[in-house]
């Protein structure tokens, strides 16, 4: 496995995450929707911008899954917002990828990165009942907030 800086033409491919990531519990939503909705595009259009950070692992040559991050105003929030100089990131494997440790070190890599940067934390949001809430317990993000049936979580990097 390999984990490269994401990019702009990675966007199809992050499409496919954000779908994966609704999704988490069964089909609920298609591609069409993720590229329509107005919030999931929050998380894809324009990515990436000043302030966003992501990273892709590959395997065989072929993206395996993605972390990333945007660094959204208060006014355009996702789901996860927690300030602005706090990226909400996205997280997500393809299904034949799973259980082998892609997630964890796609987990550690976006956290390194971002403090290369200067980045204070990272957040993100996920719903009760999602198994990769283990998974972020385990990189060290602690939930600071709720809204509906989802936590919000944050790992404080400075």
């Amino acid at each position: 496995m390999r984990i490269r800086e994401a990019v702009a033409a990675d966007v199809p491919f992050l499409e496919e995450i954000v779908l994966a990531a609704y999704n988490w519990s069964g089909p609920r939503f298609t591609l069409d929707w993720v590229r329509t909705d107005e919030m999931a595009q929050r998380y894809l259009a324009g990515f990436p911008g000043p302030g966003d950070i992501g990273v892709v692992a590959v395997i065989d040559g072929c993206p395996a899954g993605a972390v990333w991050g945007r660094a959204l105003p208060a006014d355009r929030a996702g789901y996860g917002f927690v300030a602005a100089d706090v990226p909400e990131l996205t997280v997500g494997v393809v299904p034949e990828a799973r259980g082998r440790g892609v997630a964890s070190n796609l987990l550690a890599e976006i956290a390194a990165l971002a403090v290369q940067r200067g980045i204070p934390g990272l957040s993100l949001s996920v719903e009760d009942g999602n198994q990769a809430r283990h998974l972020y317990e385990r990189a060290g993000y602690q939930v600071v907030g709720r809204t509906g049936n989802s936590d919000t979580m944050v790992l404080r990097l400075l």
